[in-house]
């Protein structure tokens, strides 16, 4: 296909510097759903917040990033390829965009992860797994791979195809190929080259980005992989500590075996990582100890009725809320203690099912993962929504959000949306 131009989207680790009011990737500055935005209204009009404007799309599960006040989506035509948007945040106006073949179908149709932004550089991770890195200056590709092919993954790819969300560490671009000869894997952000890979992990191929935790004062990277079987019988599933440094697997837990692991762990502070999952999994807290050179991994406790399906937990003032409607059942959102302990749940009134959430200002904004959008105060006593409105058409409306300068980006099976969600 022939290059039309790029769209660049933010993402950074919590050890880059990162601008305020952007929104550098999945998750936000610090992958954790949380944003420093201020100034939420706390009530709506019966009509719901304003809607600043509206762009179609195609159908995916990729979440918008916004960098420098331009907006940046990963877009797919299945019968194409992949293309990567730029918009500009004040308006709406598509400023330029990149695109590659890359056909291919897969159940759940369209893209499904969203791209990273560090410095004067784009990150992309397409479903067939082509990882691409883009000058904002020129519009263009600096290097390009495919993690999937480059590393022995054969011409079988999952069922739900590649999903990684790029993650930047000082000047490494992290990324899960899961293959038979890698199991994470390191370039050089700026080059492309290959400054370490991990031994392929214990397990089969998931659709976990490794995300980042605190050990005896180290950042460890942590991933999930799938186990193989159901219920009782699932095995060979694994929770890995990384070294961030080389690759060098550090410890390994087994006793938290999901079938298909897509939520990313969570940090928990004080050593302690809480993995989440769908499946009959539920959820798992670790705490890894170190002795001298020696990493020892310890389970504080299983909870089969808190997990998540699609994006991780988020953990606020010692509790931890999820949306817990999976193929299993239908808990909606659930609150959880530190200690495991479920302090309430919503069912089906409301509904949440595997929407995007962000913590912000002591609220959070979340989807239902269908049509609404609601403000809830988090509360560890009962569920205190304070509005909601109809914001998107019926569909399985589960991509992560955005929040920068008072806008709420929000994602469908048809369009973008940016809402005013401040005063």
């Amino acid at each position: 296909m022939k290059n039309t131009t790029l769209v660049t989207i933010l993402f950074v680790s919590a050890v880059t510097p990162v601008i305020a009011d952007d929104w550098p990737g999945i998750y936000g500055p610090r992958r954790n759903h949380t944003s420093p935005q201020k100034g939420l209204m706390r009530t709506w009009p019966q009509e719901g917040p304003k809607v600043l404007w509206t762009v179609p799309l195609g159908a995916g599960f990729g979440g918008p990033a916004v960098s420098g006040g331009n907006v940046y989506l990963l877009d797919r035509d299945e019968a194409v390829g992949d293309k990567l948007r730029v918009f500009d945040l004040t308006s709406g106006k598509e400023l330029w965009s990149f695109a590659y073949d890359a056909p291919g179908k897969f159940m759940f149709a369209g893209s499904r992860s969203t791209p990273t932004v560090d410095g004067d550089h784009v990150y992309t991770v397409g479903a067939l797994g082509d990882l691409h890195a883009f000058s904002t200056k020129t519009r263009k590709p600096v290097w390009r791979k495919n993690i999937w092919k480059d590393f022995g993954g054969g011409s079988e790819l999952p069922r739900w195809a590649i999903v990684q969300n790029p993650l930047i560490y000082g000047d490494l671009l992290i990324v899960a190929a899961q293959t038979s000869e890698a199991g994470v894997v390191a370039y050089d952000k700026l080059t492309g080259e290959i400054k370490w890979k991990s031994p392929a992990l214990p397990g089969t191929p998931g659709y976990v980005t490794p995300s980042i935790v605190k050990v005896a004062g180290e950042d460890h990277l942590v991933m999930i992989t799938a186990a193989v079987g159901r219920g009782r019988n699932a095995k060979d599933g694994s929770v890995n500590g990384v070294d961030l440094r080389s690759g060098k697997v550090l410890w390994t837990y087994n006793g938290y075996q999901n079938i298909i692991p897509v939520t990313q762990a969570v940090n928990a502070g004080d050593g302690r990582i809480l993995v989440a999952g769908a499946y009959g999994a539920g959820s798992v807290m670790i705490k890894i100890g170190k002795k001298g050179d020696t990493y020892a991994v310890s389970e504080l406790f299983k909870n089969p009725d808190f997990g998540s399906h699609t994006q991780p937990p988020i953990l606020h003032e010692g509790h931890f809320y999820s949306h817990y409607t999976i193929n299993e059942r239908s808990d909606g959102l659930v609150a959880m203690s530190m200690d495991g302990q479920v302090k309430w749940k919503t069912g089906q009134q409301p509904p949440f099912v595997r929407g995007g959430s962000i913590l912000a200002d002591g609220l959070l904004l979340m989807t239902d993962g269908n049509t609404k959008l609601y403000l809830v105060e988090p509360n560890a006593a009962a569920f205190k929504p304070l509005a909601g409105a109809v914001i998107l058409d019926p569909g399985d409306n589960w991509a992560p959000l955005a929040l920068v300068d008072g806008k709420l980006l929000v994602r469908g099976q048809k369009e973008l949306k940016v809402i005013q969600v401040v005063k």
